[in-house]
């Protein structure tokens, strides 16, 4: 029986999404595209663009389980604002649909793909193209990262590797930030 994944590199201006297939031991795409909204200037009618493309997105290609890329630094706030908007978009739409979504972050992402969590996108693509025997020179770059994401679920949740699925995946775990306040209390302003 065939497992679909959704995999998506959530973007305010370009959203990618994949659906990867996995069929015993082989794998597919079943679609590799992007969302693009570089003409539309609300940043609002860009978000409920994301959340109604990918709601239909879900019901066209119909995947099992949806795994989306989490951005985690910026040196622009108000872009990192607006990505962490674009992903929430992309999350409502999965999970309105009843579908459980894992997170992964770009070192997660490039290491299940290359084995090196620092890979260029050039370096991604390459590994894609050798493991999903496509060519990612026509795919936009956002289409390609989504489908990483997809393949880095697909090692995350045991299903290349012949192990079990994982409960819990890397985001779900205390982050590090949160084990630091835990093992140092004295340092959280207001606990001294």
């Amino acid at each position: 029986m065939a497992r679909k994944i959704l995999g998506i590199d959530p973007g305010s201006r370009t959203t990618g999404y994949a659906v990867l297939v996995e069929e015993g031991t082989s794998y597919s795409v079943e679609i590799c595209d992007v969302l693009r909204m570089e003409n539309m200037e609300d940043h609002t009618g860009r978000l409920q663009h994301i959340f109604e493309r990918i709601t239909y997105v879900i019901q066209q290609y119909k995947p099992d389980e949806c795994a989306i890329e989490t951005p985690v630094y910026g040196v622009d706030p108000l872009a990192m604002l607006k990505l962490g908007r674009a992903q929430a978009a992309s999350i409502l739409a999965i999970t309105n649909q009843g579908i459980r979504v894992a997170e992964y972050y770009p070192k997660a992402v490039k290491k299940a793909i290359t084995g090196n969590g620092n890979a260029s996108k050039r370096q991604v693509a390459f590994m894609l193209e050798k493991i999903m025997s496509i060519n990612t020179e026509d795919l936009p770059a956002d289409a390609t990262d989504a489908l990483a994401v997809a393949w880095c679920h697909i090692t995350h949740s045991g299903i290349y590797t012949g192990g079990g699925a994982k409960k819990m995946h890397q985001n779900n775990r205390k982050s590090s930030w949160s084990k630091f306040v835990e093992d140092n209390p004295e340092r959280v302003k207001g606990n001294e």
